[in-house]
């Protein structure tokens, strides 16, 4: 009836007979009833074709499924009570914001949790860290870390440098001594070398590289300690391919304790001792030892001096002396280029004779012991003898590195986009 009675509204209908009593619509060309008011209701029962509306007459109570409200007779606004809006399928749906909370967190929670889960197989000696933060294993004496080759630790070899094998050296010490619930606020020292201005510097060091990682390698550190002497100690490296387990770099060191206010050797208290020596190892070094002693360079012996080095602020530690590694870049200053395009380096003993501060003046001198190094058809290994000192003469290091000539693919690369894609 609704259906029909809207109908009639729109499309003209069948004019009535002249004394119906109706008239003309005017706008549609159809006619409406005389007792038809605007509100298209008839106050009086009639009938129009047929079409019968009535005043008084039931009217559904739902259309379409929907709650309608019924007007008896003529009402006015305030007479007629407005009906809440329908129940449709938008307005009962939950908060969509709420939801895609809870979806996302759920999310989080899984990713996080599969991250954590370990699918490479590995030896029961072994704890896989997926994150990089290391870990101390085989009974609390040695410290694993895993490193990933970045593109900004790459030379023009398209391999690891020196420095960043260096610097992974350098992060395992730290980590393992803060693994181990020793690190107080100096760089290394435990707490009771903190509470007497007590700090660890480096001897002597051998590094020995076997081959050196690539871009996107992961390599695997394990670091341990042990007793050297009296009053020293030594720290030993093992660099592995974390894929294959090969062995790409060992590397041991000796420290000695240095008074922070005085710059003075010191040696290790009782109480010192007490805190790591649960902590050193039983084992002969990593590297054996070379005992060759190093021959004193001047204007006259260098072969290449390299003059005017300065450290920068970021070239310092938080003892406010230059980074250990600092001085195997400025050794490389004064290295011939031909060395450097031709061959790699394969083994290094650097001893350490005096610290660099944030005011030196730095100069780098190299000797090489073999002649025709420029030659690109020279074979076998090269020797350089190095010394860094202050311009005052000062010696800071003294060190030997061997070269080994790079593999035939490696000489003349260089890092980067090739020329025409840059």
């Amino acid at each position: 009836m609704v259906a029909t009675a809207a109908t009639s509204a729109i499309f003209p209908v069948a004019s009535p007979p002249p004394d119906s009593g109706a008239k003309s619509s005017g706008k549609l060309g159809g006619s409406i009833p005389n007792s038809v008011d605007v509100r298209g209701i008839k106050s009086k029962s009639t009938t129009s074709g047929n079409l019968q509306v009535k005043a008084n007459a039931q009217a559904p109570s739902k259309v379409n499924g929907t709650k309608v409200a019924v007007l008896d007779g003529r009402k006015t606004d305030d007479d007629v009570i407005s009906s809440p809006p329908p129940r449709t399928f938008i307005n009962t749906l939950p908060d969509w914001s709420m939801l895609l909370a809870a979806i996302t967190t759920i999310f989080l929670a899984a990713e996080k949790q599969w991250m954590m889960m370990d699918w490479k197989p590995k030896r029961a000696d072994m704890l896989y860290d997926p994150f990089g933060f290391g870990r101390i294993v085989q009974d609390g004496l040695v410290f694993r870390q895993n490193f990933s080759i970045r593109s900004y630790e790459i030379g023009a070899d398209r391999t690891a440098s020196i420095e960043t094998l260096m610097n992974h050296l350098q992060e395992t010490a730290l980590n393992h001594v803060k693994s181990a619930g020793l690190l107080g606020d100096g760089f290394g020292s435990t707490p009771e070398m903190c509470k007497r201005n007590l700090i660890w510097v480096v001897s002597k060091m051998q590094v020995v590289v076997d081959r050196y990682p690539t871009w996107g390698d992961v390599v695997q550190v394990d670091t341990w300690v042990a007793a050297s002497g009296k009053n020293g100690m030594r720290r030993d490296w093992l660099i592995r391919d974390s894929n294959t387990g090969d062995i790409l770099t060992r590397a041991s060191s000796l420290w000695v304790m240095m008074n922070k206010e005085t710059r003075r050797l010191a040696k290790i208290p009782d109480e010192v001792r007490a805190e790591i020596g649960d902590y050193f190892v039983d084992s002969p070094p990593i590297v054996d030892e070379d005992g060759r002693k190093l021959p004193k360079l001047d204007d006259k012996t260098a072969d290449y001096i390299r003059t005017g080095l300065t450290p920068r602020w970021s070239d310092l530690d938080v003892n406010q002396h230059v980074n250990n590694v600092k001085y195997i870049g400025w050794i490389l200053e004064s290295a011939p280029l031909p060395i450097l395009e031709t061959h790699e380096l394969a083994s290094m003993t650097l001893e350490y004779r005096r610290e660099c501060r944030r005011d030196s003046v730095v100069q780098s001198l190299t000797s090489v012991f073999q002649n025709g190094v420029g030659d690109m058809a020279v074979p076998g290994n090269v020797e350089c003898q190095h010394l860094l000192r202050l311009e005052g003469g000062a010696e800071i290091v003294k060190g030997r590195t061997e070269w080994r000539p790079k593999c035939p693919n490696r000489i003349g690369s260089f890092g980067g986009l090739p020329a025409e894609s840059a």
